[in-house]
């Protein structure tokens, strides 16, 4: 049960200069993100499970990358996110070609290897 004196000071916590200071810092943060995923707050780990359950086949990065950041209606969250998106599809269709051509390809590797080079080293840490 709360508390008079804790809901006084969670009020004088939101008033706060503190407070007002990671507001900002949470705002700035968010406007400069270039496209946002659909996974909400369930960690991609419980969507790709999700995904895999329901589908029956195992949920690589490129297609968790796909779920994650398309809306309801099949179209991507922005118009940044749909240039990743055919970025990814380009990158996969070339590296599969040269895939069937030689043995020494690891397919395993390429989604990893696709990610990383459209969305950067820095970035892919924290897909």
């Amino acid at each position: 049960m709360l508390r008079y004196h804790q809901w006084e000071d969670a009020v004088k916590f939101w008033n706060s200069k503190k407070e007002e200071d990671r507001e900002r810092v949470g705002t700035s943060s968010r406007q400069k993100q270039k496209f946002m995923h659909t996974a909400r707050s369930k960690s991609f780990a419980c969507v790709a499970e999700a995904e895999e359950l329901s589908s029956g086949q195992k949920v690589g990065c490129l297609q968790l990358f796909d779920i994650t950041h398309r809306k309801k209606d099949g179209s991507p969250m922005t118009s940044e996110a749909g240039k990743i998106m055919e970025k990814l599809k380009d990158k996969k269709e070339k590296y599969e070609a040269i895939a069937s051509s030689d043995s020494s390809v690891n397919l395993e590797d390429i989604d990893n290897r696709i990610i990383t080079e459209v969305l950067g080293l820095e970035r892919y840490d924290r897909v």
